[in-house]
């Protein structure tokens, strides 16, 4: 068979199906950072492209804290062939993730299994109270911390020792800076110009205001929002902090915008539904109880080792699951650390204490 048929082949079995559907894919959730160059992500579509200024530094890593959800070898959360190509998909058009499921089955942690594969660096995440604004994730101004420092500014520079070894210290030379008082959110943080898009969790949702899934809407589709402090001062810039532990970013016109649209992960325990608006916005995942292979590798992973007895835990866990039982994998991590730490006895008091531990969240108790 000659090349131009072998392509014509090719050809045909990928118009009719037939061919490798998941040669399209570049998240595999396989848990394992990249061993060279982190993977280039495929361009977005035209009405997703965007084109914000300046652009920042790379993203900062938090090992700790992949090394916290993921454990040691990159276990992560169950994930059918249709959740991938559903990461992927969302990845692709530049979407939001809503990621729904019972508690437990690793719906916060399927943002860091992202951020690790594709090394997109530290997460930000963003934990939903029912208090929770819009602002509080985009951006905090300190107005009364401004106000002090411009008064004590007026009255003179410290003669202090302290705070003249401070450059953040008001002096007759230095007027307070304006964006010393900002603060941008995890959001905000997100939606600044990077080459390479953040990880934005927002974490059960479903506990918000009713207003908040509706507020978002306009920033998730647009990549881009204004800070009214910044903008009514004129200022050409401004240097303000970020969600970024130390990090500081520069502010243009007093306007924050997108070059790579974050890859946001909402997760939600369903309590509530959200606005049809905001689902078309949306790709759903409903994530599914690990198998008890994936159970033992998380053990695996977070433990650095297969504990003994671990399977008569694990074959417990998937029965109270099987009965209906709202469990969660953090409870089986905390039975199976217990019964394998020192001279721990698995009598009657420690069965009970097991049982303590594995109980059904459910119930309330």
């Amino acid at each position: 068979m000659t090349e131009h048929e072998n392509e014509h082949e090719r050809d045909t079995a990928e118009s009719d199906g037939t061919g490798d559907r998941s040669s399209w894919r570049f998240f595999h959730a396989t848990g394992a950072a990249p061993t060279g160059e982190p993977p280039a992500l495929p361009p977005p579509p035209p009405w997703r492209e965007f084109t914000g200024e300046p652009v920042q530094p790379a993203a900062p890593d938090d090992e700790r804290a992949v090394h916290r959800r993921l454990g040691t070898h990159g276990s992560g959360p169950n994930l059918r062939d249709e959740d991938i190509d559903t990461v992927n998909a969302a990845l692709l058009l530049r979407r939001p993730l809503l990621v729904t499921g019972p508690p437990g089955v690793g719906k916060s942690t399927l943002a860091y299994l992202i951020a690790r594969e594709l090394g997109l660096g530290r997460v930000l995440p963003w934990s939903i109270v029912s208090r929770t604004t819009l602002r509080d994730g985009l951006y905090e101004y300190d107005s009364i911390g401004r106000a002090q420092a411009i008064a004590a500014w007026r009255a003179g520079a410290d003669p202090s020792p302290e705070a003249a070894a401070d450059p953040a210290a008001p002096s007759p030379e230095r007027a307070p800076s304006l964006g010393d008082f900002v603060t941008l959110g995890p959001l905000g943080t997100a939606l600044l110009a990077y080459r390479r898009p953040r990880v934005l969790l927002i974490d059960e949702l479903d506990k918000s205001d009713i207003d908040l899934p509706n507020d978002l809407l306009h920033v998730l589709e647009n990549g881009s929002y204004d800070i009214p402090e910044l903008v009514r001062s004129a200022l050409p810039t401004a240097d303000v902090f970020t969600d970024d532990p130390g990090g500081r970013a520069e502010i243009v016109g007093g306007r924050v915008a997108c070059r790579e649209f974050p890859v946001v992960v909402i997760t939600s325990n369903g309590e509530r539904e959200f606005p049809a608006a905001f689902r078309r916005r949306c790709l759903p995942l409903e994530m599914r109880a690990p198998s008890r292979e994936q159970l033992i590798s998380i053990v695996v992973s977070h433990l650095r080792r297969r504990p003994e007895g671990v399977d008569t835990l694990v074959d417990d866990f998937e029965r109270r699951l099987r009965n209906g039982g709202t469990q969660s994998v953090d409870q089986l991590l905390n039975a199976v650390h217990l019964t394998t730490a020192g001279s721990f006895q698995a009598d009657a008091d420690g069965r009970k204490l097991i049982e303590m531990l594995l109980r059904d969240l459910a119930k309330g108790r």
